[in-house]
């Protein structure tokens, strides 16, 4: 590993270790919503699993919607050959023209790193992957997974480091999403068709059950009820979140895991799309 690279691990890991967690209590935010008891909340709130095996995977929501926040969700993710399952953490409106922002984590075999994919939907249409590998093991122990949607940008990070970036651009005719409140979502699933390359390996449910771990969800965010916004028009404080935008150092560390470990983007992906990619593209990372 090239010395810089070494230096780059080390502010990263000096990051983390700044970053102070918000402990939300699972009984109070989410739902578990599917898997026969498969999804379990720990501690008194405080921990929440999700398990996998040949029957069934299992999922959560939480109790509000948001339209804009920052949500922190901080997962240890399955340990060992965890190949053809798919853990999922993810905003998403209801209905056919939904909008969604995706984190999925793709299982390997032991040994092989995790691939973090990730999609924004707008309107039903997605088609914006990005995919990366990671600079740690994700199963060795907890670490936090951001989302940060407010109306100039969505921004997802990692331990406090920007790993992607979609701006709005309404002005170019790029749908944005920041019409329809969406929940947050995590689910543990099996996807051996397609999750760990293309589908060539298959789950090895003698390792089963599989199981991903949670703890220190935060959502600083606007809660929509009863068709209104609890963030008022003339706010502006929010912890700042509402307005954040990324400064040069958060460029830099962005452009940074971009270069280093992005393995798959759709906007140089010109087979896939020969007639030109997509309008965002021209100023996406």
């Amino acid at each position: 590993m090239a010395p810089s690279s070494k230096i780059m691990i080390s502010l990263l890991v000096l990051a983390a270790s700044a970053m102070v967690a918000f402990a939300g209590n699972f009984n109070q935010d989410v739902d578990i919503t599917w898997g026969d008891g498969r999804g379990k909340i720990l501690n008194n709130g405080e921990l929440l699993s999700l398990s996998l095996d040949k029957t069934s995977g299992s999922g959560l929501q939480s109790k509000q919607e948001y339209l804009f926040g920052k949500l922190d969700m901080q997962l240890k993710l399955i340990p060992g050959n965890s190949a053809g399952t798919v853990t999922t953490y993810y905003l998403k409106s209801p209905g056919t023209t939904w909008d969604e922002i995706d984190f999925e984590f793709l299982g390997n075999l032991s040994g092989d790193p995790y691939t973090v994919h990730t999609n924004v939907f707008t309107q039903g249409k997605g088609n914006r992957e990005q995919q990366f590998h990671l600079w740690f093991d994700p199963t060795n122990d907890f670490h936090t997974y951001s989302i940060l949607w407010n109306p100039q940008h969505i921004l997802f990070s990692i331990d406090g480091t920007p790993i992607r970036e979609f701006r709005n651009q309404e002005s170019k005719g790029v749908l944005f999403p920041k019409n329809q409140p969406m929940r947050m979502y995590s689910t543990l699933w099996n996807a051996d068709d397609w999750a760990t390359r293309g589908g060539l390996v298959k789950t090895d449910w003698s390792q089963a059950p599989f199981t991903a771990s949670y703890k220190s969800y935060s959502a600083e965010a606007c809660v929509w009820s009863s068709g209104a916004s609890s963030c008022s028009s003339s706010q502006t404080s929010n912890g700042g979140w509402l307005t954040q935008e990324m400064d040069s150092a958060s460029q830099e560390r962005m452009k940074w895991v971009q270069k280093n470990y992005m393995i798959y983007n759709y906007c140089t992906d010109f087979k896939r799309f020969p007639q030109g990619v997509p309008a965002e593209c021209s100023t996406t990372a």
